[in-house]
């Protein structure tokens, strides 16, 4: 029997099959159920996830207390953190897999009502204007303020893995997995102008202001988790939290940054 890297036993007979609520992920789960068998999340040693991004990173959220390593299978549209879909050598497959350890971004959001909300993210925590206005954001980083006013439709923190999601899509850098940095993106950057954001070391403390926020409201999002009226966000690496992320040893998450860095 193969073993997780701190000597423990893998055990591939124990499968929970989480699926997203699309039919195809459905019929593949039952597919793979009427395989292999099925037991609840709780007992289970590895949880194998049928959809797309968005559903793994929800799963990621269910085992993180779990102590469990999650297994992407493609049922959905891009599946950058996905294996591709096949319901035969299930157990050989996750015997080989490859472990990537991700932790997640702890977002503390202070709305205008007085409260207080915390959040996790494996892929980013971004906050975004809600009305026409754009916000207008002061940017701390470990106590020291670097941007006094940043006007702008929103800025995003972003995990490593995450890099390639909004992150890429509002011109920000891919960040590869062992590189210890945190993007910092503008989304939209009206003043400065010409501001392309910041790469910071994970152990960064980020802390926004909104200024002028019951003029300009924003909301503050990490993954799934949304908090409207903001008023100020802190968002910083939490270290003592990790899920572990199972690939097949030619479709490893690292070697898929680098290579989303070369492609059109």
């Amino acid at each position: 029997m193969s073993r997780w890297a701190d000597g423990r036993p893998r055990d591939w007979a124990k499968i929970a099959f989480l699926a997203a609520s699309t039919d195809v992920a459905r019929v593949c789960r039952d597919n793979l159920i009427r395989h292999y068998g099925n037991v609840p999340l709780h007992e289970a040693h590895v949880a194998v996830c049928l959809g797309g991004d968005g559903f793994l990173l929800e799963s990621m959220h269910r085992v993180l207390d779990l102590d469990i390593p999650a297994y992407g299978l493609n049922c959905g549209s891009v599946g950058f953190l996905m294996n591709p879909v096949s319901e035969m050598d299930l157990p050989e497959r996750l015997s080989r897999a490859q472990e990537t350890q991700l932790h997640p971004l702890r977002m503390v959001a202070h709305d205008h009502a007085g409260g207080v909300h915390e959040a996790l993210a494996f892929n980013d925590v971004f906050l975004f204007r809600q009305t026409r206005q754009a916000a207008k954001i002061r940017i701390e980083v470990d106590g020291r303020v670097r941007l006094q006013e940043l006007i702008c439709d929103g800025v995003i923190v972003a995990t490593p893995a995450g890099s390639t999601a909004y992150n890429l899509s509002a011109h920000g850098p891919i960040v590869p997995l062992t590189a210890n940095i945190l993007p910092l993106t503008p989304i939209s950057a009206f003043r400065p102008r010409r501001w392309r954001g910041a790469l910071l070391p994970s152990n960064a403390a980020v802390h926004f202001t909104l200024l002028e926020s019951e003029k300009r409201p924003a909301a503050a999002v990490a993954d799934f988790t949304e908090v409207r009226h903001v008023m100020s966000v802190s968002v910083k690496e939490d270290k003592s939290l990790r899920t572990t992320l199972l690939f097949d040893p030619d479709h490893g998450l690292s070697e898929r940054i680098i290579a989303e860095q070369f492609s059109g």
